[in-house]
């Protein structure tokens, strides 16, 4: 798989670009700041729906615009398709396949696959479990698109509850029997059962791939620091009180009635903890509420891995993801931002080692000796001026002796 071109318009600092790009290496040169992180945002936007920067949309419009578009044309095995999204601030988003409408932008999901590494990757060892989940869904919902819908049933469904939680709590702390609190509370047993059945699914997939993932991250973890202790992952559910004990092995292979076991274990742990929910106004079980557990030998990485222990791990979970998706016949885009001058020397030979193999590798640096020199394929110019509509990013062309054409 391989982008063969992708247009912006109105994209963070990206008024107007299209660029024609090739399988192989490309490098994106130009000094920090200057909008080269952009343009793989706005492919790893095209991929997932989502940033790895960002938590909102907005940010992703241009100042001044009241809109933004991004396009890519995939190749995969010879086939063309075209995906555009319109990301409108305040209005739901559009999108379209080969120029035609979809019903909802994740319909294009699955048609670009990519794995993307940024520095902002050392959270997925050090930040919260909000961006370990984050790292499973993208993963998943690249793999199995129609998931993207049942995660989106499920952040409904849990929405809608945490309201009638709320309601209810209110009730009982005024010490009242009101009729919201006394039809909130009738109502929460129809919204335990679509809680449950969407989160059952949820919880299934997410443990699936770690399942799958979990040989893949130790090797690459092992390639990269084999002097370390053995890196291994683990899915933690809030339900694990709930589920037969062979659940929380992540070397138990998923078995196809696993989505109805999970959604009686749901169904008894919203019972067992349902006054406690009522008395905080809050969900406390779930698949919002789990983790992906990180450890290095018998300790947890969080709070105990070093400083390069712990970019090590996040490099691993990357690659873990690049070795799954290649493993199912398609080797997805991979993008590394600005990370060679995050990395050792031992850690970036780790990493281009992956990278020269893969059909498409998209690069940015601030410094082109930063990046391998077997990496080195094409290379373009980036940097932003400040022009009537504000600051606006450019590309050019270098040539090998270091000459840039506009």
């Amino acid at each position: 798989m391989f982008v063969r071109s992708f247009s912006l318009r109105d994209f963070r600092s990206w008024d107007d670009a299209t660029v024609e790009l090739e399988p192989g290496s490309t490098v994106f040169v130009g000094p920090n700041g200057h909008g080269k992180t952009n343009l793989l945002e706005s492919l790893g936007y095209l991929a997932t729906l989502s940033s790895h920067r960002v938590s909102s949309d907005a940010p992703l419009i241009r100042a001044g615009a009241d809109r933004a578009f991004a396009s890519a044309t995939v190749v995969n095995h010879g086939r063309e398709l075209t995906i555009d999204v319109e990301i409108q601030d305040g209005r739901a988003n559009k999108a379209r396949m080969n120029r035609s409408p979809v019903r909802r932008p994740r319909e294009i999901l699955g048609v670009l696959h990519s794995v993307l590494f940024a520095p902002e990757d050392l959270s997925l060892v050090r930040g919260d479990p909000g961006d370990r989940r984050r790292y499973l869904d993208e993963l998943m919902t690249t793999r199995r698109p129609r998931m993207a819908g049942v995660r989106s049933d499920y952040d409904k469904v849990l929405r809608q509850r945490s309201a009638l939680l709320k309601t209810a709590g209110g009730a009982l702390r005024r010490g009242s029997s009101s009729s919201d609190g006394a039809s909130a509370l009738a109502t929460l047993d129809v919204w335990d059962g679509h809680l449950a059945a969407h989160g059952a699914q949820l919880l299934a997939s997410r443990i699936g791939v770690v399942h799958e993932l979990t040989p893949y991250v130790a090797e690459a973890y092992s390639s990269i620091a084999p002097e370390s202790r053995p890196a291994a992952i683990r899915y933690r559910s809030s339900l694990a009180d709930a589920l037969p004990p062979e659940f929380s092995d992540p070397t138990r292979t998923p078995e196809a009635d696993d989505a109805d076991v999970l959604e009686a274990a749901f169904l008894h742990q919203l019972s067992v903890m349902r006054q406690r929910e009522i008395e905080r106004g809050v969900c406390l079980v779930g698949p919002h509420r789990d983790d992906l557990e990180l450890t290095l030998g018998d300790q947890p990485a969080k709070g105990f891995a070093s400083h390069g222990e712990s970019w090590s791990f996040a490099l691993s979970l990357r690659l873990a993801s690049f070795g799954l998706l290649r493993a199912e016949g398609t080797d997805p885009v991979l993008m590394l931002d600005d990370v060679f001058a995050e990395l050792d020397r031992k850690r970036r030979s780790a990493l281009a080692r992956v990278a020269v193999d893969a059909e498409q590798v998209l690069i940015t640096a601030a410094v082109a000796e930063d990046v391998p020199p077997e990496l080195e394929a094409r290379r373009w110019g980036v940097a932003a001026h400040q022009e009537d509509t504000g600051r606006v990013s450019r590309i050019s062309a270098i040539d090998e002796s270091e000459g840039v054409t506009p």
